[in-house]
């Protein structure tokens, strides 16, 4: 990877107060760069558009798209090269060595995560102080009933919701370059932190699901902050050698919205492959809650929304800016079924249980992904078994009075048993990044 020459500005800030009069927490940088090329975007901007034509058909449709928008494209492409400024701010505190003037430890971070600004001592650095207000300062649009009412939907969807979000959101998004190239250039889901991220991201979506858990001090708001912090950490430790002209900055504002698109609407879409019913209300309730968790994470104002059919458009747009898939995207997936396949099993035959697990997950790839994603990732083919079963049994779970009456509770159940599955007796816990 080639180290990044230092770019001209090209584009505006996206900053100023928004429509209901704050100012934004994620503005983009004003020096937003352009390749060595002279181009506005990175290389990889809508070079694979005939296969994400494909593989996004279906979503084409259900999004209403009849032709791409391209202002809206040419905000994609230059969004690769946006950054999360306040997120940024903190990063470099983190990254100076102990003693320096306005250094951030993890300990301190954490810490005034949990007392918030009115905790900090006098003498705490300013740039941890300005992070806390920052996101203590909510947005008036947040709605927290409809916060609860999304929180207790996405309960809900109970193992359902975790099995979208491995197979359909992690492994998708696999089959694009760019962060899978990122993850495998900092050991996120490689080698022996393969299940150690796994579960780190299970944990975190499976917190937000904790009542006033996204409440500032919440467990939630704790674990996005600390998250968008990590993120910020990356980003400004290997921008100096990661490959911009190509890929775009390590952590980006596309590409921060295209992780929220595939953990809000992506899961809206795939639950209901599997039988759930999800209401108007509750799809609405569960947007809001994804949009202000992205707020929380520093994506960009103009690309947060309430709306599925407005997320599902602008993931259409995301897919078609995409790069192909590279040799990162097999390599991460291997590595995730993989450790799949190692989870801790509680039960009398882990073994039958790991292996039914396994042929479990290929059979929901295959109907998930499709022939041609499974072919590109070196996986085999399995019928569409599992997603037959498991729409009979939401049938039961969904659509009669004594399912319902224990969704709440199958929810919870689902949560304790992932916790457990993947951190065992430890501290369920958000890692420190590799950056070196």
């Amino acid at each position: 990877m080639t180290a990044a020459p230092e770019r001209p500005a090209t584009s505006a800030a996206h900053t100023g107060p928004t429509a209901d009069g704050r100012r934004t927490n994620s503005s983009s940088s004003s020096t937003s760069p352009t390749g060595a090329h002279g181009s506005p975007y990175p290389t990889r901007h809508r070079e694979a558009e005939n296969r994400s034509r494909r593989i996004g058909r279906a979503l084409k449709h259900i999004a209403g798209v009849d032709q791409l928008d391209e202002t809206l494209m040419d905000r994609l492409g230059r969004g690769y090269f946006d950054k999360d400024e306040p997120g940024a701010a903190i990063a470099r505190a983190m990254r100076k060595r102990s003693g320096e003037p306005g250094a951030v430890s993890r300990r301190q971070l954490d810490e005034g995560l949990r007392s918030g600004t009115a905790g900090l001592p006098d003498d705490a650095p300013a740039a941890l102080r300005d992070y806390l207000a920052l996101l203590e300062d909510t947005p008036d649009w947040v709605d927290w009933d409809k916060i609860e009412r999304g929180q207790k939907a996405y309960l809900k969807f109970g193992q359902n919701a975790a099995d979208i979000l491995l197979q359909l959101s992690l492994i998708g998004g696999y089959r694009f370059g760019g962060p899978t190239d990122l993850l495998v250039a900092t050991g996120g889901l490689t080698g022996n932190t393969t299940l150690r991220r796994l579960g780190e991201t299970s944990h975190w979506t499976m917190s937000l699901s904790i009542p006033d858990g996204l409440r500032p001090g919440g467990e939630a708001w704790r674990l996005t902050a600390h998250v968008r912090a990590m993120h910020a950490v990356v980003n400004d430790a290997m921008e100096p050698r990661w490959d911009i002209d190509r890929w775009g900055l390590p952590i980006n504002q596309t590409d921060l919205a295209s992780t929220l698109g595939l953990f809000d609407a992506v899961v809206l879409l795939g639950v209901r492959t599997l039988g759930v019913p999800v209401s108007r209300e509750d799809s609405a309730a569960v947007m809001h809650v994804w949009r202000y968790v992205g707020w929380l994470m520093g994506v960009d104002d103009d690309l947060l929304v309430d709306s599925e059919r407005q997320r599902h458009r602008i993931n259409y747009h995301i897919l078609q800016a995409q790069a192909g898939m590279t040799e990162a995207g097999p390599k991460l997936t291997h590595a995730l079924i993989d450790a799949h396949r190692q989870r801790h099993r509680s039960g009398p035959f882990p073994q039958v249980q790991a292996w039914f697990g396994h042929q479990r997950l290929l059979s929901m790839l295959t109907v998930l992904l499709g022939r041609e994603s499974m072919k590109e990732f070196g996986l085999p083919v399995r019928p569409p078994w599992a997603h037959a079963y498991l729409i009979a049994l939401n049938a039961l779970r969904y659509r009669t009075p004594i399912g319902r009456a224990r969704l709440e509770s199958w929810g919870v159940k689902v949560r304790a048993r992932q916790r457990k599955e993947t951190f065992g007796d430890a501290k369920a816990d958000i890692g420190r990044p590799r950056t070196d």
